[in-house]
């Protein structure tokens, strides 16, 4: 018989991103709100028959671009977890392959990787501590256990396995939940060319060095409070992103998308993230399609999309045993 375990989890806006100047170690620490959308990634693993090959493989949106070798995130989640069980028993650890379904964009600021790693972490759980008869009785990692393993994978990933809304401190991984009403809109447009996070902050770093004038995120009390009303036309003057200058500074063009956002009357529009995915906030789904329509017209972006957020947690969709 072989095992079979799927699981899900989401991309993120940043509703607030607030970066902090560079610490000796050359992090940043943040203040940031998270909100989940509906743009999902679903990893399955599948058992690997003793003396098989593991295997690796991705499909979906710009599957292309993602590796499939031990640097992946979904890859490093699962190890995570046979290593946290190798260390319990004398018996090798049952191996499975990994196939990732790609829904968020891929090197866009949505957080699409730590979504595998996310998925892949909650699908390894239950594989290895609920449903393998070789492992199902030892004892799994507790609340805290997984959170370690979801901040060592990176910065985003604890919040998608969280889901839903939350305040970030720190790296980003210290996580409270923040309570919203409703469903928030949103036409989102990519741009293939990317953009490296590291070097994102570090064109914030330089910068501010050179003493040019920037927008600076303030505190995240108001934006919380309006959270709690679910109106988007409250939202959208809060919208803030340290990170949008230095991205816009790196890749000039974003600024054309932005414009064609505003021509296109979106209620707000930001960068997600470090960039370049831009996410535009609408009043609703008809809206949302309007503008993400207006945006791929105008030929400013290399795809358009729409979502809502917020959406839920890192979730198990299926486990089942497949025939012998």
């Amino acid at each position: 018989m072989t095992m079979r375990v799927s699981a899900v989890a989401h991309g993120k806006i940043n509703l607030h991103l607030g970066v902090s100047a560079a610490r000796e170690d050359g992090y940043h620490d943040l203040e940031t709100i998270f909100q989940s959308v509906a743009l999902e990634e679903r990893v399955d693993l599948q058992e690997v028959p003793p003396g098989e090959q593991v295997k690796v493989t991705v499909s979906g949106r710009d599957s292309h671009l993602v590796p499939t070798d031990p640097s992946n995130l979904a890859v490093r989640a699962v190890a995570a977890v046979q290593q946290w069980y190798a260390r319990q028993t004398v018996s090798a650890v049952p191996q499975v392959s990994i196939h990732m379904h790609k829904g968020v964009p891929v090197a866009g600021g949505m957080a699409g990787g730590s979504a595998d790693a996310a998925a892949a972490l909650v699908a390894a759980i239950e594989f290895y501590g609920n449903q393998h008869p070789e492992t199902s009785q030892l004892p799994a990692p507790e609340r805290e256990e997984v959170h370690r393993m979801a901040a060592a994978l990176g910065a985003d990933v604890p919040f998608c396995v969280l889901g839903g809304t939350a305040l970030g401190t720190g790296r980003g991984d210290e996580l409270v939940s923040v309570m919203a009403r409703g469903h928030y809109h949103w036409a989102i447009a990519t741009d293939k060319r990317g953009l490296s996070t590291p070097k994102v902050f570090a064109q914030l770093d330089k910068m501010r060095e050179s003493g040019r004038s920037l927008s600076k995120a303030g505190s995240s009390d108001e934006l919380i409070r309006v959270l709690h009303s679910g109106d988007p036309e409250e939202l959208a003057p809060l919208l803030v992103n340290d990170l949008q200058a230095p991205a816009i500074s790196l890749l000039p063009s974003l600024r054309e998308t932005l414009a064609a956002a505003q021509e296109a009357e979106a209620l707000a529009s930001i960068v997600s993230g470090s960039g370049p995915t831009i996410a535009m906030l609408c009043r609703d789904a008809e809206h949302a399609v309007d503008v993400a329509t207006a945006v791929s017209v105008a030929g400013k972006a290399s795809s358009t999309m729409t979502t809502f957020s917020p959406a839920g947690p890192a979730r198990i969709i299926t486990a089942h045993t497949e025939g012998e």
